[in-house]
C-alpha cells in the first residue's frame, strides 16, 4: 500500500452499485430449499464499465475545430436542413472482468442527454471503429434495442444480444423521427458520471458451499507497513507452531512448480501479517495466528525489509523466515531502499553507484545460502517514490541489484516487479520496466478501498483486479510473465454487513477469470488508511469476514499440493 496519501486509490465513480436480486439476502432461508437446485448463484454486484472510445460517424465535413469533443451527436438522415446530415454515435467498450462461469449475462448501455426529445433512437451492433475521427456512415448492424422517447438524463438500451462476455464490443446509436441533432455526453466529458457506460449483470454457474461464521481469535495487533519506517524489530527466536489441518482436493494435473515458482495450475495463496511491539515483534506468531483463524497454512509469507543489513529489518532471512521456509512456506522479500529505524530514504543513485554493494552482496549471500527458491522484490510501487529519483534511475538501480545477486550466485532469487497498477500512472509503466531479462513475475497492488478513500464505490473482486491486468495485456509489458497480486485487500460496507464476506467468497472466481494471476497475497494491515466505523482493510476485523476469507482459501484453485496449503 502506498506511503503517500491516498491519491492513487481515487478512481472514477463506476456507476451505481445495484443488487442483482435480493433473494440471496432477504428471505433466503425460506426459499433456499426450493431454488438451490433450480437456479445458479446470483452475482452480488453489477459491473459498470466506462467506454474505451467513442466518435460520431457522419458525412458532414469537420467544421475546423479538431479538439476532442465532449459530446456525441445523433441525427436523422435529413438533419437541420441538410439532406445528407445524418449522424450516428459510435461507442466501444472493452469488457474484461466477467467471470468464466458467468451465465445469463445482461448488458445495458447507458447514455446521458441534456434535454428531452420526441425521437426514436435505436442501438445497433456496429461495424465502425469508435477510435476513428468522424468515420463515414455505413449500413447499421443488428438491431439490439430501441427507445421512442429521449429522456433528460440517463437513457438505457438492452444490448445483451451483442455483449455475451469478455471482449471488445461496439454499439452505434441511430436516430429517426426528429430532424435535428441530439447531443450525448462522450468519454471526453469532464464529468465522469455523464460518460457512456455499460452495466453488466450475470449469474454464476455454481453455488458456493454454505459457511457458518465463527468468532475469530483476537487478531494480532497491527502495525504500520514497514514503508512507514516502523520501530526496529529485535531478533527473537521463533516459536515452532503446529500447522493447521486442512483438506482439499486440488484440480487434476496440478502439483508441479517451475524453477521460477509458477504452479502448473491454480494460484498460490499468501499473507502479509505485521508483527508489533505488543506481540514482542514475533513475526512467526503474526502469521501463525491468522493461519489458525482461517484453518490453513499460507503458501507465501510476505515481509518488508530495509537496507540496514541489521536485525529483523535488514539482516534477512531472519530466524522467523528460516523457520517458515522449513515448514513449507515460500518467502517473498520486499526489499526497500530505506532504513526503517533511522527513518531515512535512499536514492536510487545511491544503489547503482556501488556505495551500497557490501549490503547488497551480504543479502545476496544469505539468500543464496537458503538453497531454496524465494520471491525477491526491489522497491515495490516505485511510481510513488519521487524523492528517490527518476523512472530511469529506478530501472538502473533494479538492474544493478539483480546483477549483484547473479554475480554472488543467488540465482534462487525469483524477481517480482511490483507496481501500484493505478491508471494515473499507466503512461509511466513501460519506462519503469527493467526488461524481461531482469523480471520473472509482474506484480501489482489492487484494493477495494470503498469509503476508506472518501469514495462510495464498491468494486467487485473482478473489477478490483481487472484494470491493470487488462492494461498489461493491451500494452505487452511483461508479456508471458506470470502475474502476482503482491498486495490486495478490501474494506467492508457499513451498510451491508455481509458484503466483505461475499467479496472474499467471490474472489476465487475472479482469479479464475484472470488466469495469468498465479499468486495472490492479502495485505492484512490498515497501511495508509485509518480504522474507523466505516473503514477497516484487515481481513479479520469480524467473524463474517474471516469466514469468507477462510472459504476462499479452501477453494481447490488455491490449494497447491506443493505449497504451504498441504
Amino acid at each position: 500500500m502506498t506511503r503517500h496519501g491516498l491519491h492513487r486509490i481515487t478512481r472514477f465513480r463506476s456507476g451505481p452499485r445495484r443488487k442483482a436480486i435480493a433473494i440471496g439476502v432477504i428471505g433466503g432461508s425460506v426459499v433456499a430449499g426450493i431454488v438451490a437446485t433450480m437456479m445458479p448463484l446470483l452475482a452480488d454486484d453489477d459491473l459498470s464499465i466506462r467506454a474505451a472510445a467513442d466518435t460520431t460517424a457522419t458525412a458532414v465535413p469537420q467544421d475546423g475545430d479538431n479538439a476532442a469533443k465532449t459530446t456525441l451527436a445523433t441525427c436523422a438522415t435529413r438533419c437541420d436542413g441538410n439532406p445528407r446530415g445524418a449522424r450516428t454515435a459510435v461507442i466501444e467498450f472493452a469488457v474484461t472482468t466477467v467471470p468464466a462461469n458467468a451465465v445469463n449475462i445482461r448488458a445495458t448501455l447507458r447514455m446521458h442527454a441534456w434535454q428531452q426529445f420526441a425521437a426514436t433512437v435505436t442501438a445497433h451492433a456496429s461495424p465502425l471503429s469508435a477510435r476513428e475521427a468522424r468515420p463515414p456512415l455505413v449500413s447499421p448492424g443488428v438491431v439490439l434495442d430501441s427507445i421512442d422517447q429521449v429522456a433528460k438524463g440517463v437513457n438505457e438500451w438492452d444490448v445483451s444480444k451483442l455483449v455475451t462476455g469478455n471482449g471488445t464490443w461496439t454499439v452505434s446509436l441511430a436516430q429517426s423521427g426528429l430532424e435535428s441533432r441530439i447531443y450525448w455526453a462522450s468519454v471526453e466529458n469532464r464529468n465522469p458520471d455523464l460518460r457512456p457506460s455499460l452495466t453488466i449483470s450475470y449469474d454464476l454457474g455454481s453455488r458456493p458451499s454454505p459457511v457458518t461464521p465463527t468468532r475469530p481469535a483476537p487478531p494480532p495487533t497491527p502495525s504500520t507497513s514497514p514503508t512507514t519506517s516502523p520501530t526496529p524489530s529485535p531478533t527473537v527466536a521463533p516459536t515452532r507452531t503446529a500447522s493447521p489441518s486442512a483438506s482439499a482436493t486440488p484440480p487434476a494435473g496440478c502439483g508441479s512448480v517451475s524453477d521460477k515458482l509458477v504452479p502448473s495450475c491454480g494460484a498460490w495463496w499468501g499473507m502479509y501479517s505485521p508483527a508489533g511491539a505488543s506481540g514482542g515483534w514475533d513475526h512467526g506468531k503474526a502469521v501463525a495466528d491468522v493461519e489458525a483463524q482461517v484453518g490453513r497454512k499460507f503458501d507465501i509469507v510476505h515481509r518488508y525489509h530495509d537496507f540496514s543489513n541489521a536485525g529483523s529489518n535488514g539482516a534477512f532471512p531472519d530466524a522467523y523466515e528460516v523457520q517458515q521456509m522449513r515448514e513449507g512456506r515460500l518467502m517473498f522479500f520486499a526489499w526497500e531502499s530505506r532504513d526503517f529505524s533511522a527513518g531515512t530514504t535512499l536514492k536510487w543513485s545511491d544503489v547503482y553507484s556501488g556505495r551500497l554493494d557490501s549490503t547488497i552482496d551480504a543479502v545476496a549471500g544469505r539468500i543464496r545460502a537458503t538453497d531454496t527458491p524465494v520471491f525477491m522484490g526491489f522497491d515495490h510501487e516505485p511510481e510513488d517514490e519521487p524523492s528517490k529519483g527518476s523512472d530511469a534511475d529506478f530501472v538502473r538501480a533494479w538492474r544493478h541489484v539483480h546483477d549483484r545477486f547473479v554475480r554472488a550466485g543467488a540465482t534462487n532469487a525469483v524477481w517480482v516487479w511490483t507496481m501500484m497498477g493505478w491508471s494515473g500512472h499507466y503512461s509511466r509503466y513501460a519506462g519503469l520496466y527493467p526488461g524481461d531479462k531482469y523480471v520473472d513475475w509482474v506484480g501489482y497492488d489492487p484494493y477495494n478501498f470503498h469509503v476508506c478513500n472518501g469514495s462510495t464505490v464498491w468494486k467487485s473482486p473482478s473489477t478490483t483486479i481487472g484494470g491493470f491486468y487488462k492494461w498489461l495485456d493491451d500494452n505487452g509489458v511483461g508479456a508471458g510473465k506470470p502475474r502476482m497480486l503482491a498486495e490486495f485487500g478490501t474494506n467492508f460496507d457499513a451498510k451491508d454487513p455481509s458484503a466483505k464476506q461475499r467479496w472474499f467468497q467471490d474472489f476465487p472466481a475472479a482469479l479464475k477469470a484472470h488466469p495469468k494471476i498465479k499468486a495472490a497475497i492479502y495485505f492484512n494491515s490498515p497501511g495508509m488508511t485509518t480504522r474507523t466505523s466505516t473503514c477497516d482493510m484487515t481481513m479479520n476485523h469480524d467473524a463474517a469476514a474471516v469466514a469468507g476469507f477462510a472459504q476462499a482459501g479452501r477453494d481447490p484453485y488455491l490449494r497447491q499440493p506443493t505449497g504451504g496449503s498441504r
